[in-house]
Order: C-alpha cells, then structure tokens, then sequence
C-alpha cells in the first residue's frame, strides 16, 4: 500500500507495523517515511504526530488494511474472531488523526453473509465521527489493473464531510480467460511469462544457496518487466536480488517437471504456473505464533522448481528496485500480506483526482541494506520492542514413560 500510494504521488509520512521484521524492510524501503513498531491497540493518533515528521499538519490520507484471518475465504469466518477488533482501532486512529480521506483494504470475505453486517457496522463507526463512507463498496481484482496475479480484495473509500468522495478506478486491463465481452476494450493483462522471462534462472547459481543476491545477465524485457526493471530493458548484467533458491529432492524435480500447467502437484500440492496464464492469488502462510508455516508456493512454469521470492516480487508487480528480507519465509510473507503496488496505485490515484490536483512522482530512496539482514531479535531491539512481541509457538514437552 505504502508503494503503490508513493507512486500515485503521495509523501508517505508515517507507518505502523508490529512485527520487527516487517517494519524494518518497509524503513528500508522508505527512509524518510517514520517506522513506527508498536500495535495499533497501543497507540494513539498524537502518538503517531509526535514520532513521525506529521506532527500538526493536515493528513491527506490514512490508508491501511487490519489482519484479515478471522475475515478469510480460506480459513474459518468468525466475527468474535479477537483478530478482527483491530478493525475497530484503525476506525479509532482516522477519526483521531481526522485526514481529509481514507482507504481502507481488506479479504472479500468481509462482504460475504454474516460478516456484511460487520462491515456495515464499520461503515456505520464512520458516519458517526463525520466521515462520508462510499457505501456501495467494491472488490477489485489486481489483474484487472495490470498485474499478472488474481487477487480480490475489499477497498473502502471515505472522505471528510464537505470533501468530494472519490470514485473507484475503472479497470485498465483484463486476463486472456476473462468473459467476452466484459472488458473488450482494455489491455490484456501480462502473463506469468511476461513477468518472468527475462529473469535469470535462479538454480544455474551457486552463490543463490547462501545468499539472496548476484549479479545477472537479464534477458530481453516485456512491457511489464521492463516497467519494474531497474537498468535498460536490452541484454545486460544487474543485479538479481531475493533469489534464495530452494533446494528440492530429485523426487520432487521429476514431479514437478511432469506436472502439467495450471494443474496442482498432488503431493506438494503446489499449483504448476501456466506462462500464457495469470498466477494465482499468493497467500502468506502462518506466523511463528501459528506453526511458521509457509503456504504452498507456485511451480516454475519452465523450471522444476518452486518460484523465488523476486519472481512472486514480479507476480506482485513489485519493482526490482523494492527489496524484501533476505529469508525465503519473511520475504513471501511480506509478499502474500501486501496489496499489488499496482492496484494500490489505482485507489490512490483516485483522491488526487476528486482534488483536481495533478500530483508529481515522490523521488524514491533506500535506507541501510543491514535492515533486510536482521533476525528477529535484532529487528527487536532496533526498535526497541520486546523480541517476544510476536508470539512465538508453544511446543509441548513429551513425558518420559516411566520405567
């Protein structure tokens, strides 16, 4: 969000973010921008003027998406789900920050049965502070705005009484397999291929089992490639970064190698990437409070190999440019919590035009390359937060059987 809303032309002043990890790429990232590493449970908007460059200024937007498990397609729904309260502190921190608008992002899960009259209670928690709330809401596909991956999220608009409501963007582009018809006038949406093809193949490097960068020849670039490439698009050597490979059996090479595209690996289950198709929506898996799992990760389209973290970076319509944690694990998990920058630069582009403003594109920055490094208790202590403040799992202690 805080990618996609820089590139529509907004100074992104201020972030809150409770896990260490995450809250130190994003200041990676964002130099400027004030990393803020506490819950939103524990602070306040003043909080957020006083330790961040805000301070008495007028917001413009406050934008933000609350943990959305309890709210997932995938998982069990559960309104008393104690995840789903902190929906309630983001209404909390708009109404105490009072920008002119705000954006707020979650699963499509909240706009089916019972959990629509939650979100009508969210919209209702607006009204009530003075905000006008668009209250025929939309979900958006990523895909539909130029990202090869379809992913449909929530986005809910409002605007401070006596400012213009802004609209939700149109769709730009529209997948291969999408009805005829139905967006018969827009781009096509890039392919799995698209975003791939000119990167280097990961496995014909030995350093990439150790680290997650080196220096590449690129091949020839689509449009959308070339769109998120760092140097010209012609036959040249970069920098290939979160690229950690993934070291499989040769058991699960020949399967993977066997299995045909768009079809899912029986064993893995993992989902074979089809080149000429989108990818599918790319999940985050579970946090170490919940088992460090990680969510089955899609198969190479031309390599018998699960994708690295820059090619779901790519799938993301993330630019090369924007670095993850050098881990495999935090680094699909930064991807498969985050909107598409692209999608989120089609809401956010949306406020600059209900203004009448033509904005300018923020120049982009990156802070110290040692906060992509950090483990977890280091993380913890540069902000100086407790290393636990994320839950860590429980394991139970077997008892020895007694003699």
């Amino acid at each position: 969000m805080s990618l996609g809303f820089r590139q529509a032309g907004f100074d992104v002043m201020a972030a809150v973010e409770y896990d260490p990890i995450h809250c130190a790429v994003h200041e990676f990232n964002f130099p400027d921008c004030a990393a803020i590493c506490r819950s939103v449970a524990d602070i306040d908007g003043r909080y957020i003027r006083e330790h961040s460059r805000i301070d008495g200024a007028d917001i413009d937007v406050v934008f933000g998406g609350a943990p959305c498990q309890g709210f997932s397609m995938i998982g069990k729904r559960n309104l008393d789900d104690p995840r789903n309260h902190l929906v309630h502190h983001f209404v909390r921190l708009v109404t105490e920050l009072n920008p002119k608008f705000f954006v707020f992002e979650n699963v499509k899960g909240l706009t089916v049965g019972q959990h629509q009259s939650f979100l009508s209670e969210i919209m209702d928690a607006f009204e009530e502070k003075g905000y006008q709330v668009e209250r025929r809401y939309r979900v958006l596909n990523a895909a539909n705005f130029g990202v090869p991956q379809s992913r449909h999220r929530l986005f809910l608009l409002g605007a401070r009484q006596g400012m213009p409501l802004p609209s939700y963007p149109d769709a730009t582009h529209s997948p291969k397999d999408e009805p005829t018809g139905l967006f018969s006038n827009l781009s096509k949406t890039p392919t799995v291929w698209d975003a791939l093809g000119d990167l280097p193949e990961a496995d014909e490097f030995d350093e990439l089992l150790d680290r997650d960068w080196v220096f590449a020849r690129f091949g020839k670039a689509s449009s959308y490639a070339s769109s998120l490439r760092q140097e010209p698009t012609e036959q040249t050597e970069e920098i290939l970064t979160s690229s950690l490979r993934t070291v499989h059996t040769p058991e699960s090479v020949e399967r993977f190698a066997r299995t045909p595209y768009g079809d899912t690996e029986p064993i893995s289950r993992f989902l074979k990437l089809d080149p000429n198709g989108i990818c599918n929506t790319l999940r985050a898996g579970t946090a170490s409070d919940r088992g460090a799992f990680t969510s089955p990760r899609p198969i190479h389209p031309k390599s018998p190999r699960c994708i690295t973290v820059r090619e779901a970076a790519r799938l993301h319509s993330y630019p090369d440019s924007f670095r993850l944690h050098c881990t495999k694990w935090h680094g699909f998990r930064q991807i498969g919590n985050s909107v598409p920058p692209l999608l989120a630069q089609a809401v956010a582009a949306q406020i600059p035009v209900a203004l009448a403003l033509q904005p300018t594109r923020c120049a982009t920055n990156t802070g110290n390359i040692a906060l992509l490094t950090l483990t977890m208790s280091e993380a913890a202590a540069h902000y100086g937060v407790s290393s636990t403040v994320i839950p860590q799992r429980l394991r139970k202690v077997a008892e020895k059987p007694h003699a």
